[in-house]
């Protein structure tokens, strides 16, 4: 196994400790975290659904979209939950257009095991930037994928744009 020495995961580890406050579900314990905390990653909540950079990303900026109702599938979404991921899917879009320049995003979600599926009773929506290159041959060679931004500092430029972006829109 290839190792790559990343010091800010011990932090989030650490961040917890507090096991009786713990689900079986990680997301659901992320919906109960303030944002504003900065030793976590939830960027923002909204009514329905908040927003978490992925501790585990593809790329810099690496978004989840996350209703806080844990359900499993699409078909389960109240048709007021869908309106606000896909609210927030935009808002992630132009928050990380905003702090990191993409030349390009992928979005998806992945339903169920076969699909790919790392968390699959939880449904979540993925926003990730990309840029031409991107794939470079860390991965190709090395099987190790290099995220040159600590996630900390990711959140702290997140939130900003995100409200920014909130407070321009109220106005």
């Amino acid at each position: 196994m290839n190792k790559l020495w990343s010091p800010w995961r011990s932090q989030y580890i650490d961040s917890f400790k507090d096991k009786s406050a713990k689900t079986d579900c990680f997301l659901c314990d992320y919906a109960k975290l303030n944002a504003d905390d900065a030793d976590n990653l939830l960027i923002q909540k909204g009514a329905l659904t908040f927003t978490i950079l992925n501790l585990y990303p593809y790329n810099n900026g690496h978004l989840m979209v996350v209703p806080f109702a844990h359900k499993a599938d699409l078909l389960s979404l109240s048709d007021e939950e869908n309106l606000e991921i896909m609210e927030q899917l935009k808002l992630s879009v132009k928050a990380l257009g905003e702090v990191l320049r993409p030349e390009g995003f992928n979005i998806g979600v992945n339903i169920g095991k076969a699909s790919g599926a790392g968390v699959d009773d939880h449904i979540h929506f993925h926003i990730v930037p990309r840029w031409n290159g991107d794939t470079n041959f860390m991965p190709v060679l090395g099987e190790v994928k290099v995220i040159s931004q600590d996630l900390l500092t990711t959140k702290k430029n997140l939130q900003s744009a995100f409200k920014k972006l909130l407070n321009n829109a109220k106005s």
